[in-house]
Formats: structure tokens, C-alpha cells, sequence
């Protein structure tokens, strides 16, 4: 059966190659028979300006759709995969389908590959060539008037999820976590196999299956303090799960392809679930999306995995979080296209802040303060903070708030106090923004988040004179520091991040802050940055003195923090680890070389 569908794949696929190795005009828009879904066309259009026809299949299309703004800068052509630092995750060299695999999952798989995996492509190629516009001088703006945002629609929110006044987020590979978070009273928690779960094959496939024991209350964990094993008490609490974005492949399934990780994540666990004993729909936290056009992908995701299981069209329910720039001026648009789908939205502060300085890499003026002289309330995020909720409440869904780095403690009281007391005002800040929750990532920040929300949700409550397209561009001045200490920090943030990655980290504490990809990325970005424009923006040292960042002088001091880490912790005297941190810093100043800066 397997090798049935794999010659029926590889057919479909040959005949879009022929089609692409034949194509010969700059716009060319196919139409193909479905072989899975014979009503279902996949209409499919690009670009082929100059590609070659011998161009493989699995490098991201470079030709994107052209338009009379810019024209393609082949210095800011995508990276091929090969080439990339950070790789792709792949099936292990010994990996076996009908092993590894559960039983029916690639019939499952294939028609869903076939129908979705060449859109996630297109989808990626207008990433590419919205980002070049912006770096060329046409930024992201809000779009035309259309149905979206003229008609007065309005979803019906369930009862089940109508409070999430504290939405708990972690990795779903960390079974003691994931636990521990379903019993510390939160009413959502998010599973994550995105930005917290490193991205391998390993802790994958870990968190895949945490997901499925957690839907079906089994999870548990051994808890070496108490002597005794913990499972999940029952509860209210909604299970969230976040796939990889759709930024991101996953190699070695099919031979010979790629499949979008989003796509192969939701599917196994859609295809393991037990539906008819979820205490709700399954629920899927959609991630770093960038263009309205994004959602119907998801949308016709859902639709197709519920007429394989023989469901309704709107079985799967999900929640989105806006966390790119471009994606912020069609937050309306978005939604709608999600309507039968959708519960709410999620503004992801720290991925926000990274797509914002992305976009704006070649605007000195954007060059940010020190991350953490940056205040919760600073413009950029308060503009956007108060438009979501405004959006959401037109249209009956939940507006969520993003999440507060800085962590309690239960050793330093002094930082346990400072922690919790910026996490109330943070939290308190969204609620009078009318957000209806927000997200943590540890058990005791639970009840100081809810008690700012002081009802389940604040649907009936619009802004006063609201602005329906503020500026979500304005400038950041007049707040924060920019120092080489601030440098430093993020040059020994990254090293650290990137060391915890290649031990299967996907998130590590740093001097008291939760540190993720997101704020790999915001760090990685503000060094570029730096460098960038150092002739027109002053970084002071400690005496106040200009210091221009030069690619030697960052070469400098990413010496002088690997120096410091191998001193000042015990990886100085086991060789293994000391050779994963230094693969760490090569790595990470190599991806501020090379501007590599997708969240992969």
C-alpha cells in the first residue's frame, strides 16, 4: 500500500515538473488534477523568470511574483537549503516508514502533500519578495478596503474556550512540563513544537507524542522529589497545539521531497487523535504567518484532514498569532479567511519585534535600543496591542497578549519579587488594552496573570475612538540605551541559546529571562543592525564613548564572551561540551555574517 502511494506521489510530482521544466513565459498559472480529492484543483501560480529548467524541485523558489516596484537582487536571493547553517530536520539515516511511522500515516500523508506542499512554496517565494521590498524602500501597509473589513460578520465563540485569561506556553517535547502546566489551573495551554522545541527529528517526534498522551489525559511524569508518578488531573483547561511554522520543511519522509513542517506536524497528530474523546476540538495555535493569503493554506489544511476522517469541514478550531510585521496591516483579512476556523488572536511580542527590525534592516532609524531598556508599553507594540483587541471584539473573537520573558524564581526572592511584579504590570497593561488574556511559561505565574483580567473575557468592550489603521511603524525614540554592553549581552545570549539548541533545547533561562527563538532572533538582528548603520547610530561604552561596530570588532567580542562562558562554567572542563560551545558561536556569528536571519 505504502509503495502504492508512493508511485502515485511521485507520478503527481512528475507531471508538475514537466510542467515546470516546459514553462517558458514570466507568469504561468496551472491547474492540475487532484488525484487524492478528482473535484479539487491545485491551482498553483509563480514566477519562472530566468529559472532554469535543470533547477531541482527541492531549492525554495528564488523567482518570485513580480511586480514594477523592485526588481530581483540576486545578493538577497534565499539561501539554497544545503547552504543553510542551521539544518534542515531530517528523518534519521535508518529511518524506516513502516517502523517509525504509525500505521497508514503516509496514505494518510500523501494527498495532503500533494495538495498543499507546492502552495506552502509560493506562499514562501512572497515572503522573499515582500522582504525584499520593504530593504528596497515599499514597506508593508494596510491593504484596499474588501469584504473583510466592510461586511459585519462575526464568529460564534464557543463556551469551551471563552476564558483564556492566562494561556500557559512551553515545549511539548518536556513531559514534566507539559504536565505541570495542565495542572497549574491555566485556562488554555499551548504545546509547542515551534520556537521552544529544538527542531529535530528526536524531540519531534518527543513532542508529537506528548501532544497525543495530554489530549488523551495520559501524560504523566516521575517526580524524583516526591518519590511518585504525576499524571494530568481533570480539568477545563484547553489543549493548544503549535506546529511548525510554515517557514519550514521537514525532510525524509517521502524520498526525495519535501514536505512543509506545519503540514507534517498537524497531520500526525490529526491522525492519531481520537476525536470523538477530545473534551473539545482539536485546537491548532498557527504560527508565523505573514499574509492574509496564508490562511486559506491553513484553512484548506483543516478541510481536507477533516474529509479524511469523515468530519465536518470545521472540526479543527485555531487560534493565530501575529507576530510578523507585514502580517499586522492584514490582521482583518486574515481572520476572515480563517472564519469558520478561528477563536481568537495571539499578538507574539518578541517574534513581532524581530520581524519589525527585519523589515526595517536598511532604515537607521530603526536601529533599537538594548532589548531589555525596551519598555512593555514602547509604541511599536502598544499601537498593535491596542488595534488587535478592537479587530477581535468587531468579530466575536479572543485578542490574547504575548508573553513575559523576565521568569519567577523559587531560589532568588529578590529576582522572584521583580519577576512577578513586572509580570502584574505587563499583564494589567494588556487587560486595560481590552485584550482578553495573555500567555505565560511557568506554573507560578498563573494567578497574578488571570487576577489582571477581572472577567473571563472583555468581548462587549471596543476602544473609545478607535484609529482602525494606526501607525504601527512609529519610530523608537526617546526610549532605552544602545551600549556595548547591550552588545555583548546579546552576543553571549546567542552563543548560549544556540549552545542550548545543540543539546535539544529549544528554550533555556538566561540571567533570568525565558530566551527562545524569537529572542535568538530579535538579538542576532539588533548585531546586524548595529554593524549595519554604525556610521550614523552611536553604541556608547561605559564612558560614554562611541564604539563602532565593526564585523572585526564583533568578531572581537564573540572571543571575548566564548572566552568568558568556557572560564566561568563547568563546560571549560568537559572537552564534549566545551566543542558544542564553540560550534555554538561559530554558528551563531556565521548567521549574523551571512544575514541569515529566517526563525529556523
Amino acid at each position: 500500500m505504502v509503495s502504492k502511494f508512493l508511485h502515485t506521489l511521485s507520478e503527481f510530482s512528475r507531471r508538475i515538473l514537466a510542467l515546470f521544466g516546459r514553462s517558458s513565459y514570466p507568469h504561468e498559472r496551472m491547474e492540475l488534477t487532484n488525484p487524492w480529492f478528482p473535484g479539487v484543483g491545485l491551482r498553483i501560480a509563480f514566477t519562472f523568470a530566468g529559472r532554469l529548467p535543470s533547477e531541482p524541485v527541492t531549492e525554495r523558489l528564488t523567482n518570485v511574483m513580480a511586480t514594477a516596484t523592485t526588481k530581483p537582487n540576486p545578493e538577497r536571493a534565499p539561501l539554497l537549503f544545503s547552504n543553510r547553517i542551521v539544518p534542515i530536520n531530517t528523518a534519521p539515516p535508518d529511518f524506516d516508514p513502516d517502523r517509525d511511522l504509525p500505521q497508514g500515516f503516509l496514505e494518510f500523508l500523501a494527498p495532503l502533500h500533494a495538495a498543499l506542499t507546492l502552495r506552502q512554496r509560493a506562499l514562501n517565494a512572497r515572503r522573499d519578495f515582500a522582504l525584499a521590498e520593504a530593504h528596497a524602500g515599499k514597506v508593508p501597509d494596510y491593504l484596499p478596503p474588501s469584504v473583510a473589513t466592510t461586511n459585519s460578520w462575526r464568529i460564534e465563540l464557543p463556551a469551551w474556550c471563552a476564558d483564556q485569561r492566562n494561556q500557559m506556553t512551553g515545549p511539548a517535547d518536556d513531559a514534566d512540563l507539559v504536565v505541570k502546566m495542565l495542572n497549574s489551573g491555566a485556562p488554555g495551554v499551548m504545546l509547542d513544537l515551534e520556537d521552544s522545541t529544538a527542531n529535530s527529528w528526536e524531540y519531534n517526534s518527543r513532542g508529537i507524542k506528548n501532544i497525543l498522551e495530554a489530549l488523551a489525559g495520559r501524560l504523566t511524569y516521575f517526580d524524583r522529589k516526591r518519590n511518585k508518578t504525576v499524571g494530568i488531573n481533570p480539568s477545563t483547561t484547553v489543549i493548544f497545539t503549535r506546529p511548525r511554522g510554515l517557514h519550514l520543511h521537514q525532510a525524509g519522509v517521502f524520498p526525495g521531497e519535501l514536505l512543509p513542517a506545519s503540514l507534517f506536524d498537524v497531520a500526525m497528530v490529526a491522525d492519531q487523535v481520537d476525536f470523538s474523546s477530545l473534551k473539545h476540538p482539536l485546537c491548532i495555535y498557527i504560527p508565523k504567518s505573514e499574509s492574509a493569503d496564508e490562511a486559506l493554506w491553513w484553512r484548506d489544511l483543516f478541510q481536507m484532514i477533516a474529509r479524511l476522517k469523515g468530519l465536518p469541514a470545521n472540526s479543527i478550531k485555531c487560534m493565530a498569532l501575529v507576530e510578523s510585521h507585514p502580517l499586522a496591516f492584514q490582521v482583518e483579512e486574515f481572520a476572515w479567511n480563517l472564519r469558520d476556523h478561528i477563536v481568537g488572536l495571539d499578538l507574539g511580542r518578541w517574534d513581532y519585534m524581530a520581524s519589525l527590525i527585519h523589515f526595517n534592516l536598511e532604515n537607521p532609524a530603526w536601529v533599537l535600543p538594548d532589548r531589555n531598556t525596551i519598555p512593555h508599553d514602547v509604541a511599536f507594540f502598544q499601537n498593535l496591542r491596542t488595534l488587535l483587541p478592537d479587530i477581535c471584539h468587531k468579530h466575536g473573537m479572543l485578542a490574547i497578549g504575548g508573553m513575559t520573558a523576565l521568569f519567577p524564581s523559587r531560589e532568588d526572592a529578590e529576582l522572584n519579587a521583580r519577576a512577578l511584579k513586572v509580570l502584574a504590570e505587563d499583564k494589567k497593561n494588556e487587560s486595560l488594552c481590552l485584550m482578553d488574556g495573555a500567555w505565560t511559561g511557568h506554573p507560578d505565574q498563573n494567578e497574578i496573570a488571570v487576577s489582571q483580567f477581572p472577567v473571563p473575557n472583555q468581548l462587549r468592550a471596543r476602544p473609545e475612538k478607535a484609529n482602525a489603521r494606526p501607525d504601527l511603524r512609529p519610530l523608537p525614540t526617546g526610549v532605552g540605551k544602545r551600549t556595548l554592553a547591550g552588545t555583548r549581552a546579546a552576543i553571549r545570549t546567542v552563543i548560549r541559546y544556540r549552545n542550548g539548541v545543540l543539546n535539544g533545547k529549544g528554550a533555556s533561562l538566561l540571567d533570568g529571562y525565558m530566551e527562545d527563538l524569537a529572542t535568538d532572533r530579535i538579538y542576532r538582528l539588533m548585531i546586524s543592525q548595529r554593524m549595519r548603520h554604525t556610521a550614523q547610530v552611536e553604541i556608547l561604552d561605559d564612558n560614554g564613548t562611541p564604539v563602532r561596530h565593526t564585523p572585526e570588532l564583533i568578531q572581537q567580542l564573540f572571543d571575548e564572551e566564548l572566552d568568558r562562558l568556557l572560564r566561568e562554567s563547568a563546560v571549560g572542563n568537559d572537552p564534549k561540551a566545551a566543542e558544542t560551545l564553540r560550534k555554538a558561536r561559530a554558528m551563531s556569528e556565521e548567521m549574523i555574517r551571512r544575514e541569515e536571519f529566517d526563525p529556523a
